[in-house]
């Protein structure tokens, strides 16, 4: 027997127990965490490749499966949270149809201003009224309220969310300086364990990829770009938090502006990014908490106030509907404006200089200057905005008018100019005739406004059939008029509805327009019925319910329904996208581990044949031991 053969025996016999040592290893880890299957590489040595060396230690693993995990782990984080969040914020509303969900409670109190149209003059009756008028403000602010304790919820989860994935990253940057500066094979495959490990489990918090570089390391950037890790540099993340967050707080880019946090990435160089502004974050439970504090709760937050405002509104105003009016050198509409308040916007249809059918709307405010206006407050965000100050006096509001339409912006905007006249010359003193000139390119097409009829909150037999039956609680009781002097009364109006204790204290007014009326007239209690039920208001673009930019129009209750009916839609809608990424989710997990998971009966298989390898190893080697023993005993 020749040296060689002697030497391939050996050095099979060190290889093959080393693959027995992969192959225990592989076994021992069956269903470990993290654990990627090895194998051992082999290298051909000797004359004629007769020998055999050990190579190096491998993992065993499909790389665009390991990418295609970590997408649908962002994924399954994403609409995992968005589902659970949503279907905690339909359950605020209650089951449809039962008397405590949020139809029920309209519905009892339409029923009971029903009732009282059948019989005015029944005490018990006003009493129901005023009763099931406070537990609807009460559900409406209960819900709210729900709401924002959501918004909170969310903030402080993003938090965590933000501090853990921020952990991850640090790790990840530590773990590639050691898997750089190791040169032992099984102590490296360990480290790219702990790598990957750290890398899904950072997918689920915000979207990333991974680069591998020629030294080992990994760079780690989020699908929009942004490095996050650089081999032993790492970017860290922080959130500002908030604390208990109200309707009025939300996102900004400007911090002096922003009432809630934001994620700020620091860079090892001391350079930050907020990482909300640039829509940097795309998946994963961050970004999925951004967009529920942001836009799918504020928006719940917003369909409830502008509920609370046309229950309000519809109850206490007026609608004024301009009359075609034509004078020397122009054509357009008279319309009574007496009783104007703060925040009582007056809504002017046109058609451009280019055809275009828009909207310009006028906002009175008490304050000189007036009070700035929130686009996303009035019914059409795409409309011309001209706050004005009216003021008190009828007789002033031509004039008020005329300034903010003569502005240079607005008839720009229009194309054409306006001509506004006095009081005086339409007989009334709160009437204004809005014309446009008949050499202009634009035309008008209408023009309404919705008029509080009363002063105050305790004027509640106004001679009108209108009657402050709701106010604005957390402002002593005061009108809702939509004001925005001192900012937008819309915002969190839900939260601070009530009933007005003028109407509490004296149930009559619910029948009672004047002094003089009679106890059986059905006039007001007919008049509120069917302001609910029938009469037609426009709700603003922001609720959602009409379509991104588009206002809605329908009754107060059909507005209540089509809340519940959208909040149930999404939900379920989350929910169903929630259990198609987890399938998705199942599926990439399976598919990855096909290749990188452990499988006993293979490794089982792969231990017997690597014994019967070390078996044939040791009998050369015996035989080899034999032989040099009769050779020195000759």
């Amino acid at each position: 027997m020749s040296l060689s053969a002697l030497n391939t025996a050996a050095a099979g016999l060190k290889t093959t127990q080393a693959a027995i040592g992969i192959v225990s290893q592989n076994i021992a880890n069956v269903g470990t965490t993290g654990y990627v299957k090895r194998s051992l590489d082999t290298v051909a040595q000797g004359p004629g490749n007769s020998g055999v060396a050990l190579g190096t230690i491998n993992r065993v693993f499909d790389e665009n499966s390991l990418k295609q995990l970590r997408l649908e782990t962002s994924g399954a984080a994403y609409t995992g949270m968005m589902a659970d969040v949503r279907t905690q914020l339909d359950k605020l509303y209650g089951t449809p149809g039962t008397t405590s969900a949020l139809d029920g409670v309209m519905n009892s109190f339409t029923l009971s201003l029903q009732t009282l149209g059948a019989a005015p003059d029944s005490a018990p009756a006003r009493s129901a009224v005023v009763a099931a008028a406070s537990n609807l403000a009460t559900k409406i602010g209960s819900i709210a309220e729900g709401v924002q304790s959501l918004r909170t919820a969310t903030e402080s989860q993003l938090s965590n969310d933000t501090s853990a994935a921020s952990g991850l990253l640090s790790s990840i940057a530590q773990l590639n300086v050691k898997i750089a500066a190791t040169s032992d094979d099984g102590s490296k495959v360990a480290l790219l364990d702990q790598r990957d490990q750290a890398l899904n489990s950072l997918s689920s918090y915000l979207d990333v990829q991974a680069s591998v570089q020629r030294d080992g390391t990994v760079t780690v950037m989020t699908n929009s770009g942004m490095t996050l890790v650089d081999r032993a540099s790492a970017a860290t993340l922080s959130f500002d938090g908030r604390g208990t967050l109200g309707p009025e707080d939300s996102y900004s880019a400007d911090p002096a502006q922003r009432g809630v946090g934001t994620i700020t990435a620091t860079t090892p160089g001391g350079g930050t990014i907020d990482l909300v502004a640039s829509n940097a974050i795309r998946s994963g439970s961050l970004a999925a908490g951004i967009e529920l504090r942001d836009t799918v709760l504020p928006q719940a937050q917003r369909q409830l106030d502008d509920l609370a405002a046309g229950l309000s509104r519809s109850l206490s105003d007026s609608s004024a509907v301009g009359t075609p009016a034509t004078a020397a050198g122009g054509a357009g509409f008279d319309i009574d404006l007496t009783g104007l308040s703060a925040g009582n916007a007056i809504t002017i249809s046109f058609k451009d200089d280019k055809g275009a059918q828009r909207n310009l709307i006028l906002v009175p405010s008490s304050s000189n200057p007036p009070a700035a206006v929130n686009r996303t407050d009035v019914a059409d965000p795409l409309a011309t905005i001209v706050p004005f100050t009216a003021g008190s006096d009828p007789t002033k509001f031509s004039d008020s008018i005329a300034a903010a339409l003569g502005s240079q912006a607005v008839t720009d905007a229009v194309g054409s100019s306006f001509t506004v006249t006095s009081s005086g010359t339409v007989g009334k003193e709160g009437t204004v005739r809005i014309l446009i000139p008949a050499n202009g390119a634009a035309t008008l097409q209408g023009i309404t406004a919705s008029v509080t009829q009363s002063k105050t909150a305790d004027e509640v037999t106004n001679g009108k059939p209108q009657i402050p039956l709701f106010v604005d609680g957390g402002g002593k009781g005061r009108l809702f008029t939509g004001s925005f002097d001192g900012g937008s009364q819309l915002t969190g109006f839900a939260q601070r509805i009530a009933v007005n204790p003028a109407v509490a204290a004296k149930t009559e007014s619910l029948v009672k327009i004047a002094s003089s009326t009679s106890e059986t007239d059905k006039t007001r209690p007919q008049f509120l019925y069917d302001a609910l039920t029938t009469a037609s208001r426009t709700f603003s673009a922001a609720s959602g319910i009409g379509g991104i930019s588009a206002p809605f129009t329908t009754s107060v209750q059909d507005f209540t329904q089509k809340i519940i009916d959208a909040q149930g839609a999404a939900t379920a809608t989350a929910q169903f996208l929630d259990e198609g990424q987890s399938i998705a989710l199942a599926t990439a997990q399976g598919r990855f581990a096909s290749t990188s998971g452990v499988k006993i009966d293979e490794e089982m298989s792969k231990l017997v044949g690597l014994q019967t390898a070390y078996t044939a190893n040791a009998r050369v080697l015996t035989a080899a031991r034999d032989m040099l023993d009769t050779l020195l005993r000759i």
